[in-house]
């Protein structure tokens, strides 16, 4: 489905989706599903990046039998990877999509160079989400959000069809979270609900951009936006958990690592936990 002129999702012309095969069956599922669904409601092109992880042979003719089966599960990956992208092609044919595909075999840090320098040459980037936090999925998400300069959606398992009706934005008054909004813009403004939602009580929250000072900026902008301070329960990512559910939201807008990576790593922080846990697509920029 193509969309009419007037929709404001027709400003994202492109959509790269990346699929990492390492070996498992639902690799790329959801982010997939969640694009094509994407680009056919905007009428945008999609590319597909699915990528195979080269594994590395151990040198020395002393590992020999090691080495062939590293052989083998490099070409294994290669098939499953080239599959997944022959499959993607015909569903976006059956879905009147226009889509491109490829399906490099890279080494691990050339595999993240790659999707991030072709992130840079889209709109949006959509990814699946990753629970763990020492992942190579995770290190792509990190690359796009850090390397790429393009915002991006990560998309929950189960998560197969794209809705934007409803639209939390998680608001702080920070850079990330006035990038975020801006990128998001298109959904804001096809969106028939927006909701600011500032979770207030946190000791570091900036108050000098409240959300009700953010807000005229947005329905300037023609979006319908409400705004929520919402006191801190649990913590925030929390918060916004039971916000998006009391919503009925489909999607979430935040800035992502308003913290450092390390800090998050070591502390905890809103962006590792929604990412090891959202109901909904969280759409993020940096």
């Amino acid at each position: 489905m193509t969309s009419p002129p007037s929709c404001p999702l027709i400003a994202i012309r492109d959509i790269l989706v990346g699929i990492t095969v390492e070996g498992r069956d639902d690799e790329g599922a959801s982010a997939l599903a969640y694009g094509l669904a994407l680009a056919g409601t905007a009428g945008s092109h999609l590319t597909v990046q699915s990528a195979a992880r080269r594994l590395t042979a151990v040198a020395g003719a002393a590992w020999g039998f090691i080495n062939d089966l590293v052989a083998d599960e490099n070409r294994r990956l290669r098939g499953l990877a080239q599959a997944a992208a022959e499959r993607a092609a015909a569903d976006a044919a059956s879905a009147g999509v226009t889509c491109t595909t490829e399906a490099p075999m890279l080494a691990y840090p050339d595999l993240i160079g790659r999707l991030t320098a072709r992130a840079r040459l889209a709109d949006l980037i959509i990814l699946d989400a990753e629970a763990r936090e020492v992942d190579l999925d995770r290190d792509l998400i990190d690359g796009v959000l850090f390397r790429s300069g393009r915002p991006l959606i990560v998309v929950p398992p189960g998560y197969d069809d794209f809705a934007a009706r409803r639209v939390i934005i998680a608001w702080d008054g920070s850079a990330q979270a006035a990038r975020a909004a801006n990128d998001a813009l298109p959904f804001l403004r096809a969106a028939e609900a927006v909701e600011i939602v500032s979770v207030v009580g946190e000791k570091d929250l900036p108050r000098s951009v409240a959300g009700a000072e953010f807000a005229p900026h947005l329905a300037r902008h023609g979006v319908n936006v409400s705004v929520n301070d919402l006191p801190v329960v649990g913590d925030v990512a929390e918060t916004l958990r039971t916000q998006v559910g009391l919503f009925h939201a489909d999607m979430l807008v935040m800035g992502a690592y308003r913290h450092s990576r390390l800090q998050e790593w070591f502390l905890g922080g809103v962006t590792q936990s929604l990412l090891a846990r959202s109901a909904v697509p969280l759409f993020l920029a940096h």
